[in-house]
């Protein structure tokens, strides 16, 4: 059975910068993979914060990114289906708290402390330094990534529930 996310962690962060990509060269791609990828694990490690949920996850499959795609434009390209199945790997709602958590500095701070008090990161050395304090190379690197109007139609689609997840007991933000 499978118990972590990584597949899942991998096919959304691959998605994410193919939908926003940085420009600049290798390194600019780089920087903006790494970003994505910090967005990507702590939105699914609440997501799924057990391992019954990772597994659960890993046997019915997270849905794919042909909503994502199709939000996004990339709907209609003709894709090989070999050549793309890692898309059937990405989960919209993880896709769309990492987005949040790129566009939101607030949120994302309160989604890192969140894993922190739940334990979720004991026996993982995992730094979010990229994704809460980006440097002027992070910024530039993924200024489509982190862009708020850029990722507002991804973001905006689970947003309510990220915030009703890492604040139960307080009203909605706007």
């Amino acid at each position: 059975m499978l118990e972590d996310l990584s597949p899942l962690i991998a096919a959304t962060t691959q998605w994410l910068p193919s939908a926003s990509p940085a420009s600049g060269g290798a390194l600019a791609s780089a920087l903006c993979e790494v970003q994505a990828r910090q967005a990507v694990t702590a939105a699914a490690w609440l997501r799924y914060p057990t391992p019954m949920d990772a597994a659960l996850v890993g046997m019915s499959g997270p849905g794919g990114s042909a909503r994502l795609d199709w939000i996004t434009g990339a709907d209609g390209a003709d894709q090989d289906p070999e050549a793309y199945a890692w898309r059937t790997w990405v989960d919209e709602v993880v896709a769309s708290w990492a987005a949040c958590l790129l566009t939101e500095p607030d949120l994302a701070e309160r989604a890192v402390a969140t894993l922190a008090e739940g334990g979720r990161q004991t026996g993982v050395p995992v730094e979010f330094r990229r994704l809460l304090a980006p440097d002027e190379r992070d910024g530039r690197a993924a200024a489509l990534l982190r862009h708020p109007d850029l990722l507002a139609p991804v973001a905006s689609l689970h947003r309510a529930q990220l915030v009703d997840h890492l604040t139960p007991d307080t009203p909605l933000a706007a």
